[in-house]
């Protein structure tokens, strides 16, 4: 039996109230919240998030492959999958693709990884799925997308949900798209792209899976349906005759808002968090056509552990007020060049140092058992040399041992900078940026984890490295 080992989700801390975007263009505000990507995230920095939050207490040597969705990747010829699988510290002898091109990309990897097991080509492989996709200044799309990822981990034991059946629907027409040279998803005439595309596809894909299994909507405990706004997901569940208040899972649109790709595998995170064993939950994904599928989830569902869990993701958040702040965050607007900070990156150091600076991995000397990071040679205690194991640290918390603050060393939409020594676990010691951080807040001894984010471009590509980030609200579940 082939199903989901375990799943993950996450949500950038910053949120704007969707209120602020519309007044800065002096019309109507929809309701709610917006997620929003901070200037160091982007597609892979979120899809490294979900994946270390579903991978937490799961042997990571046992995945044979990452597969990665998003119509928004950072690169177009180089895989981001590979660069993804390098920050989650997987294994070298593993396969890594990418998907793209279509909203339901986390679908069709999904259902790639799901085949691929099933055929015993490989034992468990980790899906992806990250978008930050941007709608046109003024429109409705601007409010209503936001950004997140989500992951989820395919194999055959220790399930907390069987995969029990898919079906799937093309169908070729224009109503959203972005062509290779537009920043700004583009949408046809509303009532045709919900009317003919939206609804249409996802009653048929849903009816049709529901015919296939010879079950009844009563059967179906949970249905994961994203939407492209809140009438859309009311008006077909009464369509559909499932009920709105019982079965139909929360899109998240009002608190965090269409994150693409990632939103099937973000509402499906907040279904599992909740469900009881036994039951059938239906997820349906549209774009260029439709697919459903079935999972039944097991008693396994109750021993999941997670980092962090949705609820807990929608609530460690900062509120963004800044409208400017946000154009400049999303690049429609280029923050002021030649920051303090900003150096070109070399091709050569990143790839010498990359299990330094990208999987994370510090030495432990064989014969002291010194903890120290970066990577050194030579122990600072006992003076051995090349005498060290490495040791990933991305998954440890610690606390502020010192740091300080510059007002004017960053970007011009962001000018503070948090310098930043953090005690770990085993007593290793990190010095690094911080991120995600209310200036006024920070102090000594303040609880911080690791976070992968994106440093800057140059050279022509993009420089990763690790971050601290604030632990919010008490803490992480």
């Amino acid at each position: 039996m082939v199903g989901i080992v375990s799943y993950g989700g996450y949500i950038p801390t910053l949120r704007m109230e969707r209120s602020v975007i519309a007044k800065a263009w002096g019309r109507g505000a929809l309701k709610g919240e917006r997620s929003v990507a901070n200037n160091d995230e982007d597609s892979v920095t979120m899809a490294v998030e979900a994946a270390i939050n579903c991978l937490k207490e799961k042997d990571r040597q046992e995945v044979d492959g990452l597969l990665f969705a998003s119509t928004t990747p950072v690169y177009r010829e180089k895989m981001n999958a590979a660069l993804i699988g390098t920050a989650v510290d997987l294994n070298r002898e593993i396969a890594t693709v990418d998907y793209a091109n279509s909203l339901r990309s986390g679908a069709t990897a999904l259902s790639a990884a799901i085949d691929t097991v099933a055929a015993d080509s490989a034992q468990q492989i980790l899906v992806t799925a990250a978008d930050t996709r941007s709608g046109y200044p003024k429109s409705d799309q601007e409010q209503l997308f936001g950004d997140g990822a989500g992951a989820l981990l395919i194999g055959k034991n220790d399930l907390v949900a069987t995969y029990e059946g898919r079906f799937s629907i093309s169908n070729e027409m224009m109503d959203v798209w972005r062509n290779s040279e537009d920043k700004y998803v583009k949408q046809w005439e509303a009532r045709f792209v919900t009317g003919q595309g939206y609804t249409a596809h996802i009653k048929e894909v849903v009816n049709g899976l529901l015919n296939k299994y010879k079950l009844s909507t009563k059967d179906i405990a949970k249905v994961i349906i994203p939407a492209p706004d809140p009438r859309s997901h009311f008006s077909l569940s009464k369509l559909l005759g499932f009920d709105g208040e019982t079965q139909m899972q929360d899109p998240l649109l009002s608190k965090v808002g269409h994150c693409g790709t990632a939103q099937p595998f973000l509402m499906l995170a907040a279904a599992l968090e909740t469900a009881m064993p036994g039951q059938l939950i239906l997820m349906a994904t549209y774009g260029d056509g439709a697919d459903a599928m079935l999972f039944k989830t097991t008693d396994q569902v109750k021993k999941q552990v997670n980092l962090r869990t949705v609820k807990t993701l929608l609530d460690e958040k900062l509120i963004f007020t800044s409208y400017a702040r946000f154009l400049s965050y999303k690049e429609i607007i280029e923050a002021q060049p030649g920051e303090p900070f900003r150096l070109l990156p070399s091709a050569t150091v990143s790839w010498r140092e990359r299990s330094s600076s990208l999987r994370c991995h510090a030495s432990r000397c064989k014969k002291c058992g010194l903890i120290t990071y970066p990577i050194q040679r030579i122990c600072y205690n006992c003076s051995s040399k090349d005498e060290f194991e490495e040791i990933r640290i991305s998954d440890l918390e610690g606390k502020v041992f010192t740091f300080t603050k510059d007002n004017i060393a960053g970007r011009s939409d962001d000018p503070v900078v948090i310098q930043t020594v953090v005690e770990m676990a085993g007593g290793v010691r990190f010095y690094g940026l911080m991120t995600d951080f209310d200036a006024s807040q920070i102090d000594i001894d303040m609880p911080v984890r690791l976070t992968f984010r994106r440093f800057y471009e140059g050279a022509g590509f993009q420089n990763y490295f690790w971050k601290l980030k604030p632990i919010l609200n008490g803490g992480d579940n």
